[in-house]
């Protein structure tokens, strides 16, 4: 009776994806053994890459709830083991592609992998609001995609995603992102030691810790990754440019005119490391007004700022670099984020959130050039 179960049971276990890795524990040298006794109750011994991995309770219940599926399996007991050290290089060895030598895997030129980059002239803008739903909009429409929180002093990502006291998962050099609502998700504020430890980094630190977080984080084939940039021209922005030239950059700024000049310096500080400017959204754009309705909006912060920043750049650059949203003032916006459930999730039908969606839409319609793009072809013979 054994035997004939043990083929659909390892079919049912290569089902079920690491949590945090998100491929198959078959594939990944996570399933140790199985044993089917002769009443139909199995034993499935699957091993984590850390002892006290915190993920090992959905491990099991996927696990648990993927085998009880097969037709003659009668109980599910799922035993947890630790990889060896050994066991554990080999996993970094697959999960890079047998390649030890660290890379930024979406500064190659076969990467296909949209990335792009939130920016801002100055703080206050809701530059990181619009990044994680920007983000979760464009997860909503079954892309994968990851946040990298480049804001190394001013990291809000754990918190507007809910996972401020998450700690990501080391496997020997190589470190998960945390999943949090379906993103992959990585920020120093889940590399510090204490939550309220004061990040005080000069540029050479800020540079290596960009750097680590785009080759020691395992990001898996990502469809793209969104930065949410510190505001300003300082050492992160040509960090970036460096690193990722091929990145696009999404200026942020609000409706008022001081907020855009200084919007248009972070635009045309990407043009400056060469990288593409993809549009300006103009956030805090107006607020319905409580009395009269949506025919009625208040220009709390003024107009025309986005307009300005958007035509300002366009002239500079040679090319049309469009307004691409305007976001307007929402108060369930800010309260999303403090909760850690940003406004698409709980409230898709709000203007704001219908902003927020379109210019999602607009960034992912067209995906990465393939300008530098390896293709694998060549001549034919004659």
């Amino acid at each position: 009776m054994t035997a004939p179960l043990l083929e659909p049971i390892n079919a049912a276990l290569a089902t079920v994806n690491d949590p945090e890795i998100r491929r198959p524990i078959t594939e990944l040298g996570m399933v140790r053994d199985v044993d089917i006794a002769t009443d139909g109750s199995v034993g499935v011994t699957v091993l984590l890459t850390v002892s006290g991995c915190p993920m090992k309770d959905t491990i099991t219940r996927d696990v648990t709830a993927a085998v009880q599926k097969v037709d003659g399996v009668s109980g599910v007991r799922v035993n947890l083991d630790v990889m060896t050290t050994e066991q554990r290089q080999d996993l970094q060895k697959t999960l890079r592609g047998g390649q030890v030598a660290k890379e930024i895997p979406f500064a190659q030129p076969d990467s296909l992998t949209k990335v792009l980059a939130i920016a801002s002239g100055k703080g206050g803008v809701g530059k990181s609001s619009v990044t994680v739903n920007l983000a979760l909009e464009m997860a909503r429409t079954g892309r994968k995609v990851g946040i990298l929180d480049a804001d190394i002093y001013g990291h809000s990502i754990p918190v507007m995603m809910g996972v401020a006291d998450a700690r990501p998962t080391q496997v020997e050099e190589m470190i998960m992102p945390v999943p949090a609502l379906g993103l992959s998700v990585i920020s120093i504020g889940m590399l510090k030691p204490r939550r309220e430890q004061v990040v005080a980094w000069r540029g050479p630190m800020l540079d290596r810790a960009l750097v680590q977080m785009l080759t020691d984080v395992y990001w898996g084939d990502l469809d793209v990754l969104l930065l949410d940039l510190p505001p300003g021209t300082g050492d992160m922005a040509m960090s970036l440019g460096q690193h990722l030239p091929n990145s696009e950059v999404v200026v942020v700024t609000t409706p008022q005119a001081a907020a855009a000049e200084v919007a248009e310096r972070a635009g045309t500080m990407a043009s400056m490391m060469h990288q593409r400017v993809a549009g300006v959204v103009e956030n805090m754009s107006y607020l319905v007004c409580p009395h009269c309705g949506p025919s009625h909006h208040i220009d709390v912060f003024g107009t025309g700022g986005g307009d300005r920043v958007a035509a300002t750049l366009s002239s500079r650059f040679g090319y049309d670099v469009p307004v691409l949203g305007r976001v307007p003032l929402d108060v369930r916006l800010r309260e999303g984020g403090d909760s850690g459930r940003p406004l698409v999730l709980d409230h898709p039908e709000a203007p704001a959130a219908q902003a927020l969606t379109d210019v999602a839409e607009a960034l992912t319609s067209k995906g990465r050039g393939l300008a530098g793009l390896q293709l694998g072809l060549s001549p034919a013979g004659r």
